[in-house]
């Protein structure tokens, strides 16, 4: 059974970033630089503009998710500061940062605070589906959810990374492990891919393999 990622809401981050833009300083973002959740000693949060941008797990680097689109983070790091992620921009990109006690009460003035509620639950949501994907799924399984994700990536995105990389950044996975499933894929005319690994077609995959 394919899983389907919740819905992002989309009109709750429009309205969270129209009133924070104002406020926020543009930061310069370079390919593969880190952002933690503090500026000169202050909570940040970030306005994700455009380009592309990764959440990884802090303690040992596992990629959560990345986006594309227009994104808000730093909320639940601003009322619950755990530190568990950090942010790492992929291309160049455009990110914005302000004070998150500034944005609270920007928050509190315009009554946005259910929009928070909506960016907060996709979150956790989010995780939830994650998950879903890969706690005591079996290797395939993984394997199989990353590559039907994978496919939905503009053409582009899916030149710069390797099929191996995707999934060994998002699940851990032992280079052999995916290997194997990868060439037994490829020999049953499931899946196409060019030198260097990056993914070209992919057919619909079994339920089992």
């Amino acid at each position: 059974m394919h899983i389907h990622p919740p819905v992002q809401p989309d009109q709750s981050i429009e309205r969270l970033t129209a009133v924070l833009k104002p406020l926020a300083e543009k930061m310069k973002v370079i390919p593969r630089k880190r952002i933690t959740w503090d500026y000169q000693g202050q909570s940040q949060l970030y306005l994700f503009i455009e380009g592309e941008l990764s959440i990884l797990r802090a303690s040992d680097g596992l990629l959560i998710a990345t986006l594309y689109d227009p994104h808000l983070f730093g909320l639940a790091e601003m009322i619950q500061p755990v530190r568990g992620h950090i942010l790492r921009a992929e291309t160049d990109s455009t990110i914005l940062r302000v004070d998150s006690q500034k944005a609270a009460e920007v928050f509190r003035r315009e009554g946005l605070w259910e929009d928070v509620a909506a960016l907060l639950s996709y979150h956790s949501a989010y995780l939830f589906y994650r998950d879903a994907l890969i706690v005591q799924q079996g290797t395939y399984s993984v394997i199989r959810s990353h590559l039907q994700e994978m496919i939905l990536l503009p053409e582009e995105t899916r030149m710069r990374t390797s099929i191996l990389e995707y999934i060994q950044e998002r699940t851990h996975l032992s280079r052999s492990s995916v290997l194997n499933v990868l060439s037994a894929l490829k020999q049953g005319g499931y899946i196409a891919f060019k030198r260097g690994g990056y993914l070209t077609e992919l057919t619909e995959l079994p339920e089992r393999f």
